[in-house]
């Protein structure tokens, strides 16, 4: 907080440095898939969801629903999706289009072939493939996982409210010094999670959430995903005139 003692310069100053902190952080953010076994507290996760809570929604419905897991909750669901994952009778679900936009198609391939590279995966090697997408269900080994549903009659503008409220969890979360990764793989076993969690009927599976500290040296950390540049995806009008 500044007080009336600080001149203007000083303002600016504490300004850019403020403006500097919150890019870094948000910068730093990644999807990490190694955790550390290092636990995380009750209360570092209440505070992160209470911030997370300031999220805007439309005509502030808040529409997000979680449950957070550690020790033996996470561990007994960990078990019952790892089982499920290696049934292959089980129903596959469709996170995708049948036919992705070329522009999406093609960084959904990028990071693929990324990924399974850094893993020493060949994509070929279909049980290999299945074996590293089973992590997932294991959280990454984090410490703390969290599933989030939301009412199933709810229109894709609560949905849109929801993204705003998880990216605000994960930023939050970094701040702190901790790391996520938001996986929407849960949404294919919904019927397990449903009933090993006591979901309010009515409700579906948005995402789950690894949530504790990156293992530093994992190659999948090292990972630098490219992103468009802002003129690849955002039309201005009007700034000249």
């Amino acid at each position: 907080m500044y007080t009336d003692t600080l001149d203007a310069v000083e303002t600016r100053l504490l300004m850019h440095s403020s403006a500097d902190i919150v890019e870094s952080v948000i910068r730093s953010r990644k999807a990490v898939r190694v955790f550390r076994p290092d636990a995380v507290s009750r209360q570092d996760i209440e505070e992160i969801l209470d911030l997370g809570s300031t999220a805007p929604s439309n005509s502030n419905t808040q529409p997000w629903h979680e449950h957070v897991l550690s020790g033996d909750a996470r561990r007994k669901l960990s078990e019952a999706l790892a089982h499920a994952h290696a049934d292959d009778t089980y129903p596959p679900f469709q996170y995708m289009p049948d036919s992705l936009p070329d522009c999406c198609r093609s960084r959904q391939e990028d990071f693929g072939a990324r990924c399974y590279d850094a893993l020493g995966i060949d994509k070929a090697n279909v049980a290999a493939r299945a074996a590293a997408t089973g992590r997932n269900f294991d959280f990454f080994g984090a410490p703390v996982g969290i599933v989030f549903t939301i009412g199933a009659r709810l229109k894709k503008y609560s949905w849109l409210d929801y993204g705003l409220f998880l990216r605000s969890i994960m930023i939050a979360a970094r701040e702190r010094g901790l790391d996520t990764c938001p996986q929407v793989s849960f949404a294919r076993y919904r019927t397990i999670i449903a009933a090993e969690l006591d979901i309010e009927p009515g409700h579906e599976i948005a995402c789950g959430m690894s949530i504790g500290y990156a293992q530093k040296n994992s190659v999948v950390i090292k990972l630098a995903m490219p992103r468009a540049l802002v003129d690849q995806f955002a039309k201005f009008s009007g700034f000249n005139e």
